[in-house]
């Protein structure tokens, strides 16, 4: 809004001039010079504001470069910044360094940055970033071991339920090649889980980053076979929305849905009507 008043100022003066009655509503150059100090400080966050309200990327893993920039260079004080324009910029920064000081709120978009083969630990401090390792660890290797014992309860349950062939038809014949098979077998020991998610961690790292405009989605998509446990992660906390704008679209299309002719929906109607709504 601002930035079209100071495009069309000299309009709106001639237009304001033409009438006697309004010839007071004409801005003035104090008046000119306030508008040109709040566009200049609030212009560049509307920019970042529509690109972090996005739902159809990864947006959170924007959230600690977003802040990193904002504070050493979109909000940073310039020389040529006016009294108002520092005041504005100071008050903005206080804000975003109280809405995100807590750390709980710190440690998600340490590990978000983390997850996003863009930004890795470019963006978190170091001395953080052992927190940062450590919790990924513990959560691969408690999700490793949850997949693993649904997969067992599954084959059990299955040899249960289903005759064996082998008991129908008789005991198999072995072939040289399972001979082999069970002694490589038995002859390699199986490595730790805890190292195992060691270096799948380790080897994520040294992978080199890739560049901004790419969709770490699809690099996770590619990848997912060199690091399994990895990419889990990576869709636990990548899908996390940065702001609240998903929601309130929601919200917007439940009430362009439900109105007053259309009171009596049942919820579960409501719920199938949105979610078409959303997705088709």
């Amino acid at each position: 809004m601002i930035a079209r008043v100071l495009e069309q100022m000299k309009a709106i003066s001639q237009v304001l001039t033409g009438d006697r009655h309004a010839r007071s509503l004409i801005p003035t150059w104090q008046d000119a010079e306030v508008l040109e100090s709040i566009h200049k400080a609030l212009h560049p966050l509307s920019e970042f504001t529509d690109a972090l309200s996005g739902e159809e990327y990864v947006s959170i893993s924007y959230l600690k470069p977003v802040l990193h920039l904002l504070a050493t260079s979109v909000l940073a004080e310039d020389a040529e910044d006016t009294d108002l324009t520092r005041s504005i910029k100071t008050k903005v920064l206080a804000y975003l360094n109280d809405k995100y000081s807590d750390l709980n709120t710190q440690e998600l978009l340490d590990v978000a940055s983390f997850m996003d083969p863009r930004f890795k630990t470019q963006y978190i401090s170091a001395d953080n970033l052992p927190a940062i390792k450590a919790r990924l660890k513990t959560e691969m290797v408690e999700s490793a071991r949850r997949t693993h014992n649904q997969e067992k309860r599954s084959r059990t349950e299955t040899a249960q339920n289903s005759p064996s062939a082998q008991a129908s038809w008789g005991k198999a014949k072995k072939t040289l090649g399972s001979l082999f098979k069970t002694s490589a077998a038995s002859s390699a020991l199986p490595l730790p889980l805890e190292d195992v998610v060691e270096a799948e961690l380790n080897s994520y790292l040294l992978t080199p980053v890739i560049d901004g405009e790419d969709d770490p989605l699809a690099w996770w998509k590619v990848h997912n076979i060199h690091f399994p446990r990895l990419c889990k992660m990576a869709r636990k906390y990548l899908c996390v929305p940065a702001t609240s704008a998903p929601s309130e679209r929601l919200f917007s299309t439940g009430g362009n849905i439900v109105t007053c002719t259309r009171s009596s929906l049942k919820p579960a109607k409501v719920d199938m009507l949105v979610f078409l709504a959303k997705n088709l």
